[in-house]
């Protein structure tokens, strides 16, 4: 039994946001069906991404509807705020959120009050002050961004296409990622896979035409998959003849040229930007402690230290790994440890409310899988190392089995399916981007090329 009326506020809505609020909803059954409990989730959007799939999405091997796992129809019992926890103080447990509603109002945010605080807002992307980045940039971190990145390459083959100039041509048909990470090699493989694949429908585009660049900082890629893999994922890109720059930095990409720290400049109209991430802003924003790199400093059993009845996993919390044999080791941020954190910062949450004594979070990490294309990936799982087609078959078996909800499987693996059968759809729907463009020609007026003030909404 619940001691006493509880109000559980859960800010964020992915990986340990969705699935903590959906184990709590289960094992507090009872409690809410008494009003004992209230379960609350803030989240920017409506729907749980699951990233790992993004690549797949963005090369459209998979609808994007079948990506995001929509928050209301799974968390049926409970109450879903769409907005942004832009400040806690949890001396007092009041949460700061503002919403479309606050923003139409202009009464400011809205106080939220809670007894109970899980703070799992993941990360945003980390960027640095690179000349033209904020201008031309894209970024890869939401499906907004995948789909939109699969329409703006398709559209540069059709400028290529198209043009007379040969500078436009040769700018349009040259591609940059910065960022050597799983975001970045992943996106860059599958793109240029369905790239490549849809030279054969342009007369005028070969394979050979196109420039793929991979920028990376460090002295390889991939260091989840180990060092050997990592030199095995550099071969196999060079070999599909994709210019892999290691110990390289973004020095400038303005006026639509990238300039490298090794001297090379590429006209480019592509600049993919997933150089890594940094906590959600709302971190800053609150009284809870944080480590030095800006993320909250947790316990083993997922509590923020030194504040009781605070709770954080994920991107944001800095969790003890009791497996590592080693103080001071951390959990790496990534979603094999989410999901399993929040399993038991659910638990442990009942548990607090329930007087019982607390679990420890305890997980070996297993190892990574990595796609680079249609049948080829890397992957070291359990101190096996796996390349090609079976180790592109364990990524997507792995993934699989992660994706939430039966019937997200389901339609992931019908489209797998029919994707065998049938040829791979090459089809730009850019104007999705702005879709009053056309209603406004017709109306006599000038089509607004400019974001709409909710990025995520209609333009």
């Amino acid at each position: 039994m619940v001691k006493e009326r509880a109000r559980i506020l859960v800010v964020g809505g992915g990986y340990v946001g969705m699935y903590t609020a959906l184990r709590l909803q289960r094992s507090l059954k009872r409690e809410l069906d008494r009003g004992e409990v209230e379960i609350t989730v803030v989240t920017p959007d409506p729907y749980m991404t699951y990233q790992p799939f993004l690549p797949e999405a963005a090369a459209g091997a998979i609808s994007p509807r079948h990506v995001v796992v929509p928050l209301r129809r799974v968390l049926d019992r409970c109450r879903i705020l769409i907005g942004e926890a832009t400040a806690v103080d949890h001396a007092k447990r009041t949460a700061t959120v503002t919403t479309l509603a606050t923003e139409e109002e202009g009464t400011g945010g809205q106080r939220l009050s809670y007894d109970e605080l899980v703070l799992a807002p993941g990360s945003v992307s980390r960027t640095l002050p690179v000349p033209g980045l904020a201008d031309h940039g894209i970024g890869f971190k939401t499906v907004e961004e995948a789909i939109g990145l699969r329409n703006h390459v398709i559209e540069q083959m059709d400028i290529a296409s198209s043009t007379r100039d040969p500078a436009i041509r040769d700018a349009a048909l040259t591609f940059v990622f910065v960022g050597g990470g799983f975001a970045g090699v992943e996106a860059l493989g599958e793109l240029e896979d369905m790239a490549r694949y849809a030279t054969r429908y342009y007369h005028n585009v070969q394979p050979e035409d196109m420039k793929w660049i991979l920028v990376e900082a460090s002295e390889r890629i991939l260091p989840e998959v180990g060092e050997e893999m990592g030199r095995y994922t550099v071969t196999e890109l060079r070999r599909r003849n994709i210019d892999v720059r290691l110990e390289t930095r973004l020095e400038s990409c303005a006026d639509r040229v990238a300039v490298l720290s090794d001297g090379a400049r590429f006209p480019t109209r592509t600049v993919v930007w997933t150089a890594g991430v940094k906590p959600h802003p709302v971190l800053a924003a609150s009284d809870l402690p944080r480590n030095g790199r800006g993320r909250l400093t947790c316990t083993a059993e997922l509590s923020v230290d030194g504040a009781p009845h605070a709770w954080a996993a994920g991107d944001a919390a800095a969790v003890p790994d009791v497996t590592a044999g080693e103080p001071g080791r951390e959990c790496a941020p990534n979603a094999q440890h989410a999901v399993r954190q929040a399993k038991v910062l659910a638990d442990n949450i009942v548990h607090s409310l329930r007087g019982e004594p607390l679990e420890t979070y305890e997980h070996a990490y297993a190892g990574s899988v990595a796609s680079l294309g249609l049948h080829k990936g890397v992957a070291h799982i359990y101190g096996r190392k796996l390349k090609g087609y079976p180790a592109w078959f364990m990524h997507r078996a792995y993934h699989l089995s992660r994706v939430p909800t039966f019937n997200r499987k389901a339609r992931v693996l019908a489209e797998w399916t029919l994707a065998g059968l049938f040829k791979r759809e090459i089809v730009s729907l850019g104007s999705l981007e702005h879709p009053r463009a056309e209603f406004e020609l017709a109306a006599g007026g000038k089509p607004s090329l400019d974001p709409p003030p909710n990025p995520k909404g209609s333009s």
